[in-house]
């Protein structure tokens, strides 16, 4: 268990107006706001800066814009100028298409264990549901549940316990919902920078070198809830190759990349 203070929530962002703009009011409402919100943009427009620049000022903690051009699918670079940059002891992981729970970063403070890393759930918004949300508005998981808008409705309720297992399993590894250590992240040099596209294989790269690191995760549900938004499936053409890639990382149990945070610290 950590103080929210020592949290920095990095919030990783595409051209998301509206889900941003949900997300970003999640994060206002929160029981206990972190140290700082990082905002990692992998290269969105000028109408994301503008919605930026009008938000944060109302956030609870300070918060900061990290962005670089667009040039593809490049995540892992922002997420390590993120890392770089971050002041909190502990990163808390996010997708602008996710809504937080009220008791979001309480709940990944109370989760935090040195010699861990922590995976939490998500679950999802039926189309109608996510157009529906207004921001700063609680989200109405029961009444959605009930009138059949909501999906993985087990991920979506916060319970009077955390059902917590402790595992190295590759099922169910997730970048919208992952919190780690600096520390430990800088010891596996941060996201491979050299996977590319979206949607297969970084997330599980990096919690995969924690493995070999020797951090087991805490796979949890019923704490740290996310509602996932509504959005069409992106393009995978590259999965062959990232899956490649994340079998090799797998075979040789390697724990740094050879690409990664270093590039970007002083």
């Amino acid at each position: 268990m950590i103080s929210p203070g020592r949290i920095t929530v990095v919030i990783s962002t595409y051209n998301h107006l509206r889900p941003l703009e949900l997300c970003l009011a999640g994060f206002r409402n929160q029981t206990a706001p972190p140290g700082e919100i990082l905002i990692a943009d992998d290269g969105s427009g000028p109408d994301t800066r503008a919605l930026i620049a009008r938000l944060l000022p109302a956030l609870p903690c300070p918060a900061r814009h990290i962005w670089h051009e667009d040039k593809g699918f490049r995540k892992n670079i922002i997420l390590n100028r993120c890392l770089a940059e971050a002041k909190g002891d502990y990163l808390v992981l996010t997708d602008a298409d996710c809504i937080p729970h009220p008791r979001y970063v309480e709940d990944h403070a109370s989760l935090a264990e040195l010699g861990f890393w922590v995976q939490g759930r998500r679950c999802y918004l039926h189309e109608a549901a996510s157009a529906a949300l207004i921001p700063g508005r609680k989200v109405p998981g029961g009444r959605l549940f009930l009138s059949g808008k909501m999906r993985g409705a087990a991920k979506g309720f916060r319970l009077p316990f955390p059902i917590i297992k402790r595992d190295t399993g590759q099922r169910g590894i997730i970048g919208c919902n992952m919190a780690m250590w600096k520390k430990d992240l800088l010891e596996v040099n941060g996201w491979d920078e050299e996977f590319e596209g979206w949607g297969l294989g970084e997330d599980s790269d990096v919690g995969s070198r924690l493995y070999h690191l020797g951090r087991p995760r805490k796979f949890v549900y019923g704490r740290g809830i996310l509602y996932h938004l509504h959005h069409p499936i992106l393009n995978r053409d590259h999965v062959p190759k990232s899956q490649a890639r994340l079998d090799e990382a797998l075979r040789t149990r390697k724990v740094r990349c050879v690409k990664g945070v270093d590039q970007h610290l002083e």
